[in-house]
C-alpha cells in the first residue's frame, strides 16, 4: 500500500516527471484530461479506475462529459499530495491506455 504521508515539493516534482500527462493544479491536486474513443469506452475507463481506487482505498474526483474524462487526485486527509495519488495516477494511465482515442 502506498503512503498517505504528504510529499515534499522535490518529491512531487520527481513524481510528476514520471507522469507527463498529469499536471499540478492549485498546489494540492494533480489532474489529467483524456478523450476515450466513445462514450462506452469512457465508461469502461471509469469502471477500471473505480476498481483500482477501491483496491487502494483512495478515490479520485472524476468528471465525464461524453467521451472526455477528467481525473483529479489529492489526499485530503493529508492536506496535499501523497505517494498514493501518484500510484493511482499511474493506474489511471494504464486504464486510459486501452481506451483513449
Amino acid at each position: 500500500m502506498s503512503s498517505r504521508a504528504r510529499l515534499t515539493e522535490d518529491e512531487i516534482t520527481a513524481a510528476l516527471a514520471g507522469l507527463p500527462q498529469w499536471t499540478r493544479e492549485g498546489g494540492d491536486t494533480i489532474v489529467r484530461t483524456a478523450d476515450a474513443r466513445d462514450f462506452p469506452a469512457a465508461i469502461r475507463v471509469v469502471v477500471a479506475v473505480a476498481e483500482q481506487a477501491e483496491a487502494l482505498d483512495h478515490h479520485p474526483d472524476i468528471d465525464i462529459r461524453w467521451r472526455t474524462l477528467r481525473f483529479a487526485l489529492s489526499t485530503h486527509s493529508a492536506g496535499g499530495l501523497t505517494t498514493l495519488d501518484f500510484t493511482l495516477a499511474a493506474r489511471i494511465d494504464t486504464a486510459l491506455s486501452a481506451e483513449t482515442a
